[in-house]
């Protein structure tokens, strides 16, 4: 099981917050101190939240659900990317389109025509147009992969969307809130933790930060599918030891060797 080290927050500057004339009331309850005018986050509190949306994300692997990653600030999105392709998930790094989840089917319709467009180049059908219209398939393919790229495979609304940065991906949040998803996020002293279901203390503007938090996140996804695999594997197993020893039913016993014909006497003249 992934383990939480506070000694390696610590030295990733996951307890480093914002100035204090920018802090948001509502992570009070998180901060620990103030030094020199910026506020300084409780690691325990961090430790504890971080280990509980570990195991909402651990169970929702476990029973094949969706998280999608997103995270467009300039700092994060290489990150993000490596951690939620280790872990088959869904990623947005790059823009939010609006309405990506709230009109989810239109941007399916994207996507389908970014996949029939690098069907073309893959199967050799561009070479059936002019030069100057392949140019600009080539330069579509690329802006569309560009920003939904990370959700070709996503084909229903995820059940979970985790963000790094609730204040800069409120949009995200907005939505998430309008269909009733359940969203996870990092929250920094100047955001309201409120705003998500599951709020995980922490510097949102480091990259080692960041990737401490996201590579312990995406760790806990892999060990639910190690551990759905392993019930799978002992599930089949135990199957097939039950069809091993089935006892015979309805088996119509053997017949029984026919006693010998028994010579009949010979008639008297």
């Amino acid at each position: 099981m992934a383990s939480i080290d506070q000694k390696a927050m610590l030295e990733a500057g996951v307890h480093f917050g914002h100035l204090r004339k920018k802090w948001n009331p509502k992570m009070l309850p998180y901060i620990f101190s103030e030094k020199k005018g910026i506020h300084v986050i409780d690691l325990n509190k961090t430790a504890a939240k971080l280990e509980e949306a570990g195991n909402v994300l651990r169970n929702m692997a476990k029973n094949d659900k969706t998280v999608l990653f997103v995270a467009t600030k300039k700092q994060a999105k290489d990150i993000v990317k490596r951690a939620a392709m280790s872990c088959e998930m869904p990623f947005v790094t790059e823009r939010w389109l609006g309405g990506m989840l709230t009109n989810f089917a239109t941007i399916r319709k994207s996507v389908r025509k970014m996949q029939n467009i690098d069907k073309m180049f893959k199967d050799g059908t561009v070479k059936n147009i002019t030069k100057k219209e392949r140019l600009m398939l080539s330069r579509q393919k690329d802006k569309l992969e560009k920003v939904l790229g990370g959700i070709a495979n996503l084909n229903r609304i995820p059940q979970a969307v985790f963000v790094v940065d609730i204040f800069h991906e409120d949009i995200a949040i907005s939505e998430c809130k309008k269909l009733g998803i359940n969203t996870l996020g990092m929250v920094d002293t100047n955001s309201d933790p409120n705003k998500v279901n599951f709020a995980i203390p922490a510097n949102d503007d480091s990259s080692k930060s960041i990737e401490y938090i996201v590579t312990y996140l995406a760790a806990c996804i892999n060990e639910g599918r190690k551990e759905k695999a392993t019930a799978k594997e002992e599930t089949n197993a135990e199957n097939a030891v039950e069809v091993t020893h089935v006892e015979p039913t309805n088996v119509v016993p053997e017949a029984e060797e026919a006693a010998p014909a028994v010579e009949s006497a010979p008639s008297e003249d």
